[in-house]
């Protein structure tokens, strides 16, 4: 696939009981198909933690440390820059909590996504998400490191279960520690139509992946950020709202693996030669052709044959030469151990997100509700926006196009929510059945 065949879109919101945002996130798409090869596309979220000024400072930290320090390494790989990105942002931000007593507790969690030729690349440090939507149905492509998570995993059950476990406890993030254990994850194969979420907490906990999945899967990515802070807030807004989406177009062609630009087969051929024969064995080699040809020129009388002899034995003598480097570089690197952190494919959870009447008939209760609540309360509302897409619904869902109908639906809901938490009270929270 190309580079430009991707939509991207993010959007922060400090939330409805917060009064700064300690979220942040961060887009570098890939400026044209040569970076698109190396480095890729690269998204952030970041959840700071530690009191609003040292989250804030630690989430920005990461925000700019770990897509440079990414891009920086992109040419070792995906799996080694992405992991040394972590580290190396978790090295400076732990270094400014050492230096100074008043971010004592700074810290952040972080979570990457990179979409590449080769695929899709997670790293990840606490409890912000990535997922994928694919054919309906949302994946979850990290792994929580929350206390709820790690006592589910210890008891062998799912994490929904322990209603008992605060959900915002977390065991890992940038900054806390010298040192940090990063999950790097792929490359996940990339098809059209593939839909990559990133989020905080914010998102998340308010709203269940099946209804996350349903808005990125009937929306685009810019539409689907919006809608998905609206929501969140309608729902209470408890915290910071991040999300970042990517979606791949639908319209590409070629394999399951998405490929940028296909190269010359005799050109790869002769590369890999070329990297697989250390320099010395060219020069050696160069060296006895040379000297082949003073030889063979010697039986006859062309001129400056000498000149064969002289390249023949410095060629020789610089071969030599860095044989001699080569072994000895050898003998002092110890020997590789196998990475400890091998990257995995892991899919965590998946959770079905059909587009049928009963999704149509859920969000149309919670319409019903919210409209009786605006009207109570006299707010003003784009009543004539809203009844266009009412009818909408009913058009649609008369003709069987439901995920015609249940867009109208979402559509007609968010311009209830806008109203609603743009005259709400802080201290108000609306809760109608959602389910």
């Amino acid at each position: 696939m190309e580079f430009d065949q991707i939509q991207y879109a993010g959007l922060s919101d400090v939330g409805v009981r917060r009064s700064h945002n300690q979220d942040t996130f961060e887009i570098q798409p890939a400026p044209d198909a040569s970076n698109w090869q190396t480095t890729g596309h690269v998204f952030l979220v970041a959840d700071g933690m530690g009191g609003h000024a040292v989250g804030e400072k630690a989430s920005a930290k990461a925000k700019r440390e770990i897509p440079h320090t990414y891009i920086k390494y992109a040419h070792e790989g995906a799996s080694s820059a992405l992991r040394r990105a972590f580290q190396e942002t978790n090295a400076g931000i732990f270094a400014i909590g050492q230096q100074n007593p008043e971010f004592k507790g700074l810290g952040t969690t972080a979570t990457a996504l990179v979409i590449r030729p080769d695929g899709a690349w997670v790293g990840h440090v606490g409890d912000s998400r990535c997922y994928r939507l694919r054919n309906g149905v949302m994946e979850q492509l990290s792994y929580d490191h929350s206390l709820a998570w790690m006592l589910a995993r210890q008891q062998g059950v799912d994490p929904d279960e322990l209603t008992d476990i605060r959900k915002n406890v977390i065991v890992r993030s940038l900054g806390p520690d010298s040192l940090v254990q990063v999950d790097v994850e792929g490359p996940h194969p990339v098809q059209p139509g593939d839909v990559f979420l990133l989020c905080s907490d914010g998102l998340s906990n308010p709203l269940s992946p099946e209804e996350i999945g349903l808005v990125i899967g009937l929306f685009p990515p810019k539409e689907a950020c919006e809608m998905l802070v609206e929501l969140a807030n309608l729902k209470g807004g408890p915290d910071n709202i991040t999300v970042v989406i990517a979606r791949v177009g639908t319209d590409l062609t070629g394999s399951r693996t998405m490929t940028a630009i296909r190269p010359n087969p005799l050109r790869e051929l002769g590369r890999k030669i070329i990297r697989a024969v250390p320099w010395p064995m060219w020069a050696l080699g160069s060296g006895f052709l040379l000297a082949a040809g003073f030889f063979a020129a010697s039986f006859t009388e062309i001129p400056g044959r000498s000149v064969l002899l002289v390249l023949a034995l410095i060629s020789i003598i610089i071969g030599l030469i860095g044989l001699g480097m080569e072994f000895t570089a050898q003998a002092d690197q110890p020997e590789e151990e196998e990475e400890p952190h091998s990257p995995r494919q892991s899919i965590y959870r998946k959770h079905p997100c059909p587009v049928d009447l009963t999704q149509i008939e859920r969000i149309g209760k919670v319409i019903t509700t919210l409209k009786q609540h605006l009207e109570q309360k006299s707010w003003n509302v784009s009543w004539e926006a809203f009844s266009s897409y009412m009818d909408q619904v009913q058009s649609q869902r008369k003709a069987n196009h439901l995920a015609d109908a249940l867009r109208a639906s979402y559509r007609a809901l968010v311009i209830l929510a806008q109203s609603y938490n743009r005259q709400r009270q802080k201290e108000e929270v609306f809760q109608p059945k959602w389910d």
